[in-house]
């Protein structure tokens, strides 16, 4: 039980350190290349921070668990705004960019309307994985050269450090901010087996969490240094990972059986908190708004419901 109290402390050390040197690193990297931060965010951390979901998503599908497979994916989209936005939110008022809203936002309503028009026939074929792959390729390539576009009239803060050096402490922070988040959820793991916890319970909880703690660690950071684009491109980076590669990759390893629950239930709160996001940042009058502290709160409470009604229903059942 020491040992794994113990762990669980340093973990969460390393990963405010490594979350620090990530988004100093990673907002650097973006000043140096004339990239966006939300650019960075959208690719850089959704690739580091999913690829443990990606794995795990991947090595169900082979091994006919299309639950987990699919569930995982779309539970740490739910994790993503709920639990890490309202978070952050409560802790400081997230503000929203014009671009977040006319194309970030709408691109990723799109693509859970995608998905959930795939799944619908309870579904997912190697081809419709391929068509998932297809439109992550073509959307990365196209944010990649309107951010380009932007950026030339762009008017950024010079970095603080050499090109080298904040590249390196973007790989470095980035590494370790997800083994770090591995030991936290390692350890947490084992404190709950102790006491005699469940492993439901501890997949609902524990896990749930500790797959979305690289995001949270990060996300907090970047507001904490005043990085609110990455911030916020590091939840929408993730998102749309997990919906069109961590899905796609899984579908084309191995076609999916999808239970209705996941699109009633999973899916469906994932379409409805993009869209609160949508309603949260055009604000009132028509301005863009922010995500404030009383809506980070009804987040929250949005995700704890959430994480209650599952467990009620596997108790129950």
């Amino acid at each position: 039980m020491i040992v794994s109290l113990a762990a669980i402390i340093l973990g969460i050390a390393l990963l405010l350190w490594s979350a620090e040197l990530f988004v100093v690193g990673a907002g650097d990297t973006a000043r140096h290349l004339g990239l966006h931060p939300l650019l960075i965010g959208i690719i850089v951390v959704g690739f580091g921070t999913s690829a443990p979901e990606m794995l795990v998503s991947a090595l169900a599908a082979l091994e006919g668990n299309p639950g987990i497979a699919l569930g995982n994916a779309y539970g740490s989209n739910i994790a993503n705004i709920a639990l890490i936005l309202g978070m952050t939110a409560l802790l400081k008022p997230i503000p929203f960019e014009k671009t977040i809203l006319r194309r970030q936002l709408p691109i990723l309503t799109i693509i859970t309307l995608i998905a959930a028009a795939q799944i619908w026939n309870g579904w997912l074929s190697r081809a419709e994985g391929f068509l998932l792959l297809f439109i992550f390729a073509a959307i990365l390539i196209w944010l990649s050269f309107s951010a380009g576009r932007e950026n030339n009239n762009a008017n950024r803060s010079p970095a603080m450090t050499s090109l080298k050096k904040s590249f390196i402490k973007l790989i470095i922070g980035l590494l370790l901010l997800v083994l770090a988040s591995r030991v936290v959820v390692w350890s947490s793991v084992r404190f709950a087996k102790i006491l005699g916890v469940s492993d439901i319970i501890i997949g609902l909880t524990i896990l749930a969490v500790g797959t979305s703690l690289p995001e949270l660690a990060s996300s907090l950071m970047a507001m904490r240094k005043g990085e609110n684009d990455l911030a916020l491109g590091n939840i929408l980076g993730s998102n749309l990972f997990n919906t069109l590669a961590v899905v796609g990759i899984a579908a084309v390893l191995h076609p999916l059986d999808v239970e209705k629950s996941l699109l009633n239930r999973d899916l469906l709160l994932v379409f409805l908190l993009t869209l609160s996001l949508f309603i949260i940042g055009f604000g009132f009058r028509g301005r863009v708004g922010r995500i404030n502290r009383i809506e980070g709160g009804v987040l929250l409470l949005v995700y704890f419901g959430y994480i209650s009604w599952l467990v009620k229903t596997a108790i129950s059942g």
